[in-house]
This record gives structure tokens, C-alpha cells and sequence, in this order.
């Protein structure tokens, strides 16, 4: 029987504060958002961002762990033309959601959003790379 690995509060904080201090550092105002491997809100952070990008940044997390692919994935894939995948249910094509891995397994995602979406990517791998 594999065990399988999980994301604690503490690993969602940790994640969170590479986030935090990643935008911080570049004077951008953002929501983080982590979910667990079931799509739930884990931890949550919203200093100064735009009210908008709060529900933003959990559809960014949510889609990343749904597709266990970078959300940036289905922006790529628009931008060469294949819309299709925007009728596609939890999609959202805008960079900013990357999956959350601990060794094997996809424990959750993180989603960030208040800046471009480049920025709010750099944001987001900066906190998963803390895990």
C-alpha cells in the first residue's frame, strides 16, 4: 500500500511566506491562495490586492491542481490558438497556478493574483519551491 504524502497547515504557511516575501520584494500587492490535494482553501492572504483577485487566485490554484499542470499551461495553449480548452470545467488560462509536490505526489496547488500574470507566476514559484 502507498502512503501518500499531504500538505500540513505548517507547509502551506512556509509556501506562503516565500510567496509573501518574493512580492514583498518586488512592491506587489497580491492574494495567495493554497488548496489541499482536495481543492479546499488551506491558508489564505490577501494584503492590499484588489478584491477581483481573491476568487482569481483560488481558480488559479484550483485549475493547477485539477490539471496537476501549471495554469500557465492553458494560457500557452490559447495564446497558440486552441481555444477549446476554455470550455474545458476548472480551467483558467492566466499563469499564476502551479501544483504543489511533495517527492511523488500532488499535495495541493498554490494560485496568486494582483499583478501581471508573469508576476503573479514568479510570485507563485517562489512559494512552491519552498516546499
Amino acid at each position: 500500500m502507498k502512503t501518500k504524502q499531504v500538505i500540513t497547515l505548517d507547509d502551506a504557511k512556509r509556501v506562503a511566506a516565500a510567496a509573501r516575501a518574493e512580492a514583498a520584494g518586488n512592491h506587489w500587492d497580491v492574494v495567495i491562495a493554497i488548496v489541499d490535494e482536495g481543492g479546499h482553501l488551506k491558508y489564505f492572504e490577501r494584503e492590499n490586492a484588489m478584491i477581483g483577485s481573491i476568487e482569481v487566485a483560488i481558480a488559479k490554484a484550483k485549475s493547477a491542481l485539477l490539471f496537476r499542470r501549471p495554469s500557465k499551461l492553458w494560457e500557452d495553449k490559447v495564446v497558440a490558438g486552441n481555444s477549446g480548452c476554455l470550455s474545458m470545467p476548472g480551467v483558467l488560462a492566466t499563469e499564476g497556478g502551479l501544483p504543489l509536490i511533495i517527492g511523488d505526489d500532488v499535495v495541493g496547488a498554490i494560485g496568486v493574483s494582483g499583478v501581471k500574470s508573469s508576476e503573479d507566476g514568479q510570485v507563485a514559484a517562489a512559494g512552491a519551491k519552498a516546499l
